[in-house]
């Protein structure tokens, strides 16, 4: 019995979804907006993607797997610059 219940805490810890809040300048219309979503949603353990052309924020709803970086490095192939505001 202890084992089962350590078992579902131990995997289901491992699904914990994360909200990071990003700034990225310099996006003007929505093709921009599209191509930061598109790149960002290729990186695995991302589970949702929104943009902001108004605000100029991105929000990912990722898992515990993707990082920070890889986020920023997936922006960056977008030739625009992002900036963490909220994790």
């Amino acid at each position: 019995m202890k084992f089962l219940l350590l078992l579902v805490l131990f995997v289901s810890s491992g699904f914990a979804q994360q909200t990071s809040v990003f700034e990225v300048k310099g996006m003007h219309c929505p093709l921009c907006t599209t191509a930061v979503k598109k790149a960002i949603k290729k990186l695995d353990g991302v589970e949702k993607v929104s943009a902001r052309l108004n605000t100029k924020k991105v929000t990912v709803v990722h898992d515990e797997k993707v990082t920070i970086d890889s986020i920023l490095k997936a922006i960056k192939t977008t030739s625009y610059t992002g900036t963490l505001l909220l994790k």
